[in-house]
């Protein structure tokens, strides 16, 4: 079966890249070049495209509620804040101040600051206790990918039907496939991660070869504790509602 793709040389990159909505966005690309002044670091930031998908998806949906594992210098938390419905909020975890204190000049520039909540701290140890007042619209996750499934599982139960979860960097560079790096720690969780995202009864998905690979999931059905939970959630958030009229 012959190839079904067109080989991505870098000048086809740019072309592709300018060929989007919003391209000459002054903060996004202010920020494409601060981020890009940090050298080598400068690597963990999604590609402008990702940024237009994630803005289109986050749109598409209308999503009002999101949650963001892995923040960075905040390219993918304007691309998700700048396109929710009215009073929504995005959810931000990661625990670089440094670096998240670019992403906050950047929010403040781009008049998010209220439509986004930063945690700083260890998302490993903070999701397990994280409730959110409301179901789950949108969730994008890159982080240290070893806990990708840890992440996925933890927010997984308050996803409404029809939200999405997005993972980045699931080809890792292309060496899921690669024999040579099949012991590698963050090869081998992203090879288990992609196997039980496509296998999934909760879920569709699609792995598509954009960047270092983007996994779009669509949950499908809530099952079992997913309903009890989201039930719990829904009655605590009436409740803290109904206790400030």
């Amino acid at each position: 079966m012959s190839a079904k793709s067109v080989p991505l040389t870098d000048a086809l990159h740019d072309y592709i890249v300018a060929q989007r909505s919003n391209a000459n966005d002054p903060i996004l690309n202010a920020l494409v070049a601060e981020t890009a002044a940090l050298g080598g670091v400068s690597e963990m930031a999604i590609t402008l495209d990702q940024a237009a998908l994630l803005s289109m998806l986050v749109t598409l949906i209308g999503a009002k509620w999101a949650v963001e594992i892995g923040t960075f210098t905040g390219m993918s938390s304007i691309s998700i804040a700048r396109n929710l419905q009215p009073a929504g909020k995005l959810i931000c975890f990661d625990q670089d101040l440094r670096y998240t204190g670019i992403a906050k000049r950047y929010w403040q520039k781009a008049g998010l600051l209220e439509r986004i909540e930063l945690k700083i701290g260890d998302a490993r140890r903070l999701l397990p206790h994280y409730r959110p007042h409301n179901p789950i619209d949108f969730i994008f996750i890159d982080a240290d990918k070893e806990s990708y499934e840890l992440y996925f599982e933890a927010l997984m139960p308050y996803v409404r039907n029809g939200g999405l979860i997005l993972f980045d960097n699931t080809l890792r560079g292309g060496r899921v496939i690669d024999p040579a790096h099949q012991n590698d720690p963050d090869v081998r969780a992203m090879r288990q991660l992609n196997a039980k995202l496509a296998q999934d009864p909760r879920l569709q998905t699609v792995l598509l070869p954009i960047a270092d690979g983007l996994t779009i999931c669509r949950k499908l059905n809530i099952l079992g504790n997913d309903a009890r939970r989201l039930t719990e959630t829904r009655r605590i958030t009436e409740t803290r509602i109904i206790g400030t009229n």
